[in-house]
């Protein structure tokens, strides 16, 4: 049985969007409460029941969290034009390499607003 797993993390950061046309509000800096979905897909293990224990996710988290949260997203490497898509593929391949499951990272920007990213 293959199962898919989502968990949910949250951080604070600001940043502006230097590439929008002139006058675009984004062009401001402003802040956001991010929300990141991480989504993995496998099989359950017939043993314990489950795919992944939700804290490896927490582990895998942390340093992004660290990275991001309460920082200026135009200062990080990578993040220079941060917008939702560049974020989300960002989280990406951070995270992927130690995550071979993950199968979807959903960027909220707002709480009716986002973008899903499942690798190119």
């Amino acid at each position: 049985m293959n199962v898919r797993l989502i968990h949910e993390f949250r951080f604070e950061a600001a940043h502006r969007l230097p590439r929008v046309p002139a006058g675009h509000k984004c062009a401001r800096l402003h802040g956001h409460s991010f929300k990141i979905e991480l989504s993995v897909r496998g099989p359950v293990d017939p043993d314990t029941g489950w795919f992944l224990d939700f804290g490896d996710l927490y582990d895998l988290w942390a340093p992004l969290h660290d990275a991001l949260d309460h920082r200026y997203l135009n200062d990080i490497p990578g993040l220079e034009n941060p917008t939702s898509e560049v974020l989300a593929r960002w989280v990406w391949e951070r995270m992927r390499p130690s995550l071979p499951s993950l199968a979807r990272v959903t960027v909220f920007e707002t709480c009716d607003a986002r973008c899903e990213y499942e690798g190119d």
